[in-house]
């Protein structure tokens, strides 16, 4: 198992709850390809470094998990194609 972590940049003009959903969804995705969440890190609403689809605010959310090698290509490939994210990286943690 390695450790992988999970950035998603969730659009700032919708709903609490909606934002909450596509979190969850998130989450739901890393455990459908056996990934064990660790830690789920809510940084806030956060200005953009740059406008994107007309947006210049979003919601950070950081996602902490365990995984085989091949979850991350399968969950990067499900959240690509989520409404409401504006950017994603999934990337592994090297054991420090």
């Amino acid at each position: 198992m390695n450790k992988y972590e999970l950035a998603v940049v969730v659009n700032a003009k919708i709903e609490e709850d909606e934002r909450v959903a596509v979190v969850d969804k998130c989450k739901a995705l890393i455990e459908r390809f056996g990934g064990t969440i660790t830690n789920v890190d809510d940084w806030g609403k956060k200005l953009l470094a740059y406008e994107i689809q007309k947006m210049r605010e979003g919601y950070y959310y950081f996602i902490a998990f365990e995984a085989e090698s091949t979850a991350p290509i399968e969950i990067e490939n499900r959240v690509r194609i989520m409404d409401n994210v504006i950017r994603y990286l999934c990337v592994r943690q090297d054991e420090a």
